[in-house]
């Protein structure tokens, strides 16, 4: 293998130098950077990111831990933190669990191993011992798309009581009463938050009543489903509210294929604001996360953490209602 001392006598440098232009190039003049790069892709120089990891005690690489990397909500996060770690000469390696605890156990590790530059991480586990040890160790960790107070760790999140809320205000002011909530499952603290929220918004309207249809994913399949099972009660709604635009998707699926008119005969709304949401046959309306100022600031709050071990930092968005055909008033035309 070309070693690091044949590239510096092929670009005419000290080793050095070699050095900080892959660890550090604005240290180096553009000139000499750009002589380096000549002869490191002459030579066909491939560097020790092992050994470099262990002088440095940890690599440029930031462990992204998900819950579901196949929904768009945790893919717009996931490309913003991208773009946000490349600024900080950070790569992100991803990792999804599908809510599964031995396999967040085993990213855990095998992140650790590698030395990682910090940890961003979904987890739905209540238990956080394991995050806990890894701090301990040095990891910077970050909790993403939940709430960190009250924990060691600074996180980033969004305010989904307060998306719940907006939610199913919005159905009630649109002249619905009887309203279903599809969603689950209901241990996932960010679908239980949104439900928690439209409670809240339903206490408002004396005459409105909740039903809760709870579904075992937060999926178009489970969504389809649960609409198949609205679009056949005998007590059918007059709006539904998902915890997700995946969810809506499944169940305007469902009701289409009964003949249900959206938003006619069921009004609907999802959560998330997904870029499908307004291409579906009913243009769907829905709450909106910024997911993307979520995984940004995740990478700016690692960064923050990995030079300041005491630093704490809790960041909560607040969701915006973005209404489309989907729940177009009783009386509108």
């Amino acid at each position: 293998m070309v070693s690091i001392r044949e590239v510096a006598a092929s670009a005419g440098v000290s080793i050095g130098t070699v050095s900080n232009v892959l660890n550090a190039p604005d240290k180096v003049s553009p000139a000499t950077v750009a002589r380096v790069h000549t002869a490191i892709e002459r030579l066909g120089f491939v560097r020790n990111d092992a050994a470099r990891q262990l002088r440095a005690g940890r690599s440029r690489c930031v462990g992204l831990v998900v819950l579901d990397i196949g929904n768009p909500f945790f893919s717009d996060i996931a490309r913003a933190a991208e773009q946000r770690a490349a600024e900080n000469n950070l790569v992100v390696l991803l990792a999804s669990t599908d809510d599964d605890a031995e396999r967040e156990r085993l990213y855990l590790e095998t992140f650790e191993e590698q030395r990682v530059f910090g940890l961003l991480i979904s987890s739905a586990r209540e238990d956080l011992d394991r995050l806990h040890a890894l701090r301990e160790r040095g990891v910077p960790i970050i909790l993403v798309d939940r709430d960190g107070r009250g924990t060691p760790f600074p996180s980033v999140t969004v305010d989904d009581k307060a998306g719940g809320l907006v939610a199913a205000h919005h159905l009630c002011q649109t002249g619905r009463r009887r309203i279903a909530f599809v969603g689950g499952p209901l241990s996932l603290h960010q679908i239980a938050d949104r439900l928690h929220g439209a409670r809240r918004a339903i206490q408002e309207y004396p005459d409105a009543r909740l039903a809760v249809i709870e579904t075992s994913a937060p999926t178009v399949l489970a969504g389809r489903r649960a609409g198949e099972h609205l679009s056949t009660a005998s007590d059918r709604p007059e709006a539904i509210f998902c915890a997700n635009d995946l969810l809506a998707i499944g169940v305007l699926q469902a009701l289409t294929s009964h003949g249900i008119q959206v938003p006619a005969d069921i009004a609907l709304i999802g959560y998330d604001d997904i870029d499908f949401a307004q291409s579906t046959l009913v243009p769907l309306s829905s709450v909106r996360q910024p997911s993307t100022h979520v995984g940004s600031t995740a990478i700016d709050l690692l960064v923050a953490a990995a030079e300041d071990r005491s630093f704490i930092d809790h960041i909560s968005f607040e969701p915006t209602l973005v209404p489309r055909a989907s729940t177009m008033p009783h009386n509108a035309g």
